[in-house]
């Protein structure tokens, strides 16, 4: 299965930042990827943190979500949505004068027929200061609680389980071992990454998540220097169950393609059985 992760270097224009994605899913389509991974805030990368309230959608209705099931549909791909910001459950959804305080951070996945099938909200929430750069995302955003699974069946027959996972939430590994124990065979990770903590950890994070846990891991980050001065680290890549990257790209936009195997995940796995080793 051919996959394509994603990367952008998101503004606040929404509308270009849709514009600039709906390109790069085309191109990954072309290219015959099966499954697109948009980056994290792929919409909208606003100069406030609390931008992202103003655009918040409620489950299942809105233009963002219309954007995604039209792209799914049109270009006949699986496509992980990055994230989007929606209004929690308990939020009106017929009141839309008045923004939420908080949003959830989620990622919605969209078969070929433009049919929402999962939705993960973003567990882990990035805090970060080091007297320089200070980020809190608990101001605006409400933190999930469920890990999220779907199955893909593959052009080729095969039938592949699906990890959800957003950016901070790549530090807890007991989330990835937790779909390992789920038979998930590839692990999503869209992101936006500091530059600061990308550099010293994104990658030696990534290939972890996929050793450990004999999976392979497909990350579509942000990456290039954004309309509110932030620096994002990006080296989207897509990594095999060994620990190998099969392919980055280090800044700016662009699409990120590889081949993933079924059978090269089985013979790692039967080769190195450390998953059914585990005592703990």
């Amino acid at each position: 299965m051919k996959v394509a992760a994603i990367q952008m270097v998101s503004g606040t224009d929404v509308s270009a930042n849709l514009q600039q994605a709906r390109s790069l899913l085309h191109e990954a389509a072309q290219a015959g990827a099966e499954l697109a991974v948009l980056p994290e805030y792929f919409c909208l990368m606003g100069r406030h943190d609390a931008d992202k309230l103003a655009i918040a959608e409620p489950f299942g209705q809105g233009p963002l979500q219309q954007f995604l099931a039209d792209a799914a549909r049109e270009e006949g791909l699986w496509l992980v949505g990055g994230t989007i910001p929606l209004a929690p459950d308990a939020v009106d959804a017929n009141d839309a004068t008045t923004p939420p305080q908080r949003v959830c951070n989620s990622s919605l996945v969209f078969s070929p027929d433009g049919d929402c099938v999962a939705r993960y909200d973003k567990i882990h929430l990035f805090r970060f200061d080091n007297g320089v750069e200070a980020y809190d995302e608990s101001r605006v955003l409400v933190a999930g609680t469920q890990p999220t699974t779907f199955d893909l069946d593959s052009r080729d027959g095969q039938r592949w389980r699906i990890g959800l996972s957003v950016c901070y939430d790549l530090r807890f590994p007991e989330l990835y071992r937790a779909y390992a124990d789920a038979g998930a065979h590839l692990l999503l990770v869209p992101s936006a990454f500091t530059h600061t903590t990308g550099q010293a950890h994104w990658e030696v994070l990534l290939r972890a998540r996929a050793i450990e846990n004999l999976a392979f891991v497909a990350a579509a980050a942000q990456g290039g220097q954004h309309d509110n001065g932030r620096q994002t680290w990006g080296q989207s890549m897509l990594i095999d169950p060994w620990g190998q990257v099969l392919a980055q790209r280090p800044q700016q936009a662009g699409v990120v393609l590889a081949e993933l195997d079924m059978a090269q995940l089985s013979a790692c796995r039967n080769r190195l059985p450390a998953l059914a080793h585990r005592v703990l």
